[in-house]
Parts: C-alpha cells; structure tokens; sequence
C-alpha cells in the first residue's frame, strides 16, 4: 500500500509537466524523408540532425515514463530529494570482473545485511534462553521460520543427511525473502528481478547440488545420477536404455539451474510491471474521475506481491532441496 502511494505520486506530475511544454513549431526531420546514404551522411556531419533543435521545448513523447525503469537496474538511486549516483561501469575491477557497484548491489547487500542480523540473532537468542524458555518473540519468530524450513523443506525432501543442507536452505530463504520484499518499499529495488541476480543464485544452487554429490558420496555414485541403468534389465536391454536415458538425464540437470532462474525473475518483474501497469491508467484515461479503480486495483496487487515474496523464496528453497534429494538419492 505504501509503495502504491509513493509511485502514484511519483508520477501524478508527469501529464502535467508534458501538457505544460507546447509542440515544436515545425516538424523534425527524420530519416524516411531522405535515402539512407543522404540521412547517414548529414548525420555524421551534423550532431543535431534528426534531433529538435537546442533551446526548443520537448514534446509530449519525450517526457513519457520508462516503466521498465523501476524494474531494471541502474547507476542512480533515486530518493526524496535527492539522486545517487554510483561510480561509472569499470571504475573498481579485480581482473576481469567489474565491482562497480550498482542500486541491484546495494539492495543485494542490504538483504545479506538483513539475513545475517536475523539468522546470527537468532542464534545469539537461542543461547541466551534456557531449556524449554524462549527469548521472546522474536525468538519465537525466528526459530518457526527456521524449524519450517527444516523439518517441512529440507528433511522430507533430501532426507537421510538432510540436516546438513537445513543451513543452506534457510540462508537461500531468508536472502531471497528480504531481496523481494526490499522491492516494494517505497524507493526500493527489487534486485530478483534480475535475471543475472537469479542465475547466481541458480548456480550456486548447482556447484551445491552437483560438487557436493560428486564430493560427498563419491564420483561412482555421481555417474548413477547420468547413467540409469534399470534394475531387472538384461545387460543389453538395460545398456541400451541407459543410452536412451543419458542425453535426457544431462539435460535434466541443466535444465533445473534454468528453471530456478527464470521462475524467481518473471514473478517478480510481472508483479511490478502489472502494478505499475495498473496505476498509469489514471493518466492514459486522462482523469481523476478514474482514480478509485485502479488504486484499489494496485493495493490489492501490493498485498499479492507481498505473498508472492514469501511464496518465491519458499519455492526456491523446496526445489533446491528436490534437486538436492534427486540428486543424493538416485537409484
């Protein structure tokens, strides 16, 4: 609701400030009145051509909103106020990579702040409170969550051996869970909107799934996962449909890391787009008469969006696990 509130205000004086500016006086000059080779050739000897002239007041298209603005990540952090603006791209590198921070990083680090001041609180509060005595509520909060994750994700899905992923799975459902829910604060980034955010996370997920198999139980054990040779089989009917099994069993494993990486990122990039979708029809219908609709229509998203915040970090989490089971317990 609150960041409903923040948005429609954000952009209640964009009609107005459009309206405000006139039409140039006289048509631009775009490139279908000429040949390409003529258009190409004024261009590269005039920088203003096609463009209105300097000092001439923009038009009404050029001061419509970017929607896919406040869905993607940037190099300016936009407050009440005030911009921040980060660091051009290349400016902090170690070898190849590129550390310049950007608005996604700084939410991704503000959700890793928030899952370690909950997790490593929690713990601290657990050791505080005695034997069958809690520390509180928010003890009481935390250790739900967490037992949740544990004892209804983790163990029936990894089973035997499970309890030494529970940690990994509840640092994956937290981080994730803050990284969503920072993206419906007012002035917030939703950071699993991004697909490069959520193919690291996919990725981890397999080097966890994969490299602790092969380490954990053994490469024999790591090549049945691949090579499933059905029990009761002949030795050729059995290697034949081994075979048959092999391209479809290492497609399988690619394409879980996929699948955990599209699914976080379109939720979460639908629900902002619908919600600011949703909010611009007061200006495309060009009325406050309008209004009641669809505010009423994006609080009820906003609370949606909150569920589904919950729901994809849960989700993440329990198909992490099945992976993690499939994968330990092939047969």
């Amino acid at each position: 609701m609150i960041a409903t509130a923040a948005v429609l205000l954000a952009l209640a004086g964009a009609p107005a400030q459009a309206a405000a500016h006139p039409a140039p006086a006289a048509p631009v000059e775009v490139v279908a009145q000429n040949s390409q080779a003529e258009a190409e050739q004024r261009a590269a000897t005039n920088p203003a051509y096609g463009n209105a002239a300097a000092g001439e007041p923009r038009s009404a298209e050029d001061e419509q909103i970017d929607f896919l603005h406040h869905v993607q990540d940037s190099r300016e952090w936009e407050l009440p106020g005030t911009t921040v603006h980060f660091p051009p791209a290349g400016t902090y590198r170690v070898g190849p990579l590129d550390l310049t921070p950007t608005k996604f990083v700084v939410f991704l680090a503000i959700a890793g702040a928030l899952t370690l001041a909950t997790l490593l609180g929690g713990a601290a509060l657990a050791q505080k409170a005695g034997p069958g005595v809690t520390a509180g509520k928010r003890h009481n909060l935390i250790e739900a969550m967490v037992l949740f994750i544990r004892n209804e994700v983790v163990m029936p899905n990894i089973g035997h051996g499970g309890e030494k992923f529970a940690p990994f799975i509840c640092t994956l459902f937290f981080f994730i869970m803050f990284a969503n829910l920072l993206g419906i604060l007012p002035y917030g980034a939703s950071a699993t909107a991004s697909i490069s955010v959520t193919l690291a996370l996919a990725l981890i997920v397999f080097l966890v799934v994969e490299v602790g198999a092969l380490i954990s139980m053994g490469p024999k054990h790591w090549l049945g996962t691949v090579w499933m040779k059905p029990a009761g089989m002949g030795t050729v009917a059995g290697t034949l449909m081994a075979i048959f099994l092999l391209p479809l069993e290492v497609l399988a494993k690619i394409v879980r890391p996929i699948a955990l990486t599209i699914r976080l990122m379109a939720n979460m990039t639908a629900g902002h787009i619908v919600l600011l979708a949703i909010i611009s029809l007061i200006f495309v219908f060009g009325s406050w008469a309008v209004l009641a609709g669809p505010l009423l229509m994006a609080v009820a998203i906003t609370f949606l969006e909150i569920f589904v915040a919950f729901l994809q970090a849960f989700i993440f989490a329990i198909l992490s696990s099945v992976f993690i089971g499939l994968v330990r317990h092939a047969h």
